[in-house]
């Protein structure tokens, strides 16, 4: 991990394994503490991890409000026309959905 967060930046052996701590308590990450060398392997397939972070993020900074989330996502990041399109489907689609389960 550490040459990976280094290739963007100089990093230290102690923040790469201060991130893994931290991920290690957040659910991402399991050590295996068998070796002398503890190796950390992903616990949240790589799919699932954004909705995992997501979910987290959406709870503790936006008090569970999508809407909260959406609004400050877009207000803080100039959407593309194209992003803009992929948007809009998304929320018809969504949309849609709950039609059909209400």
């Amino acid at each position: 991990m550490q040459t990976e967060l280094s290739r963007s930046r100089p990093t230290g052996y102690t923040t790469a394994l201060k991130f893994l701590q931290i991920m290690m308590q957040k659910g991402l990450v399991r050590r295996d503490e068998s070796q002398r060398t503890h190796i950390y392997r992903a616990s949240v397939p790589k799919e699932e991890t954004p909705g995992h972070l997501v979910a987290g993020l959406l709870e503790r900074a936006f008090e569970g409000s999508a809407a909260r989330l959406a609004a400050h996502a877009l207000s803080t990041h100039k959407a593309s026309p194209e992003e803009w399109k992929e948007i809009r489907r998304l929320l018809d689609e969504l949309e849609g959905g709950q039609d059909e389960h209400s």
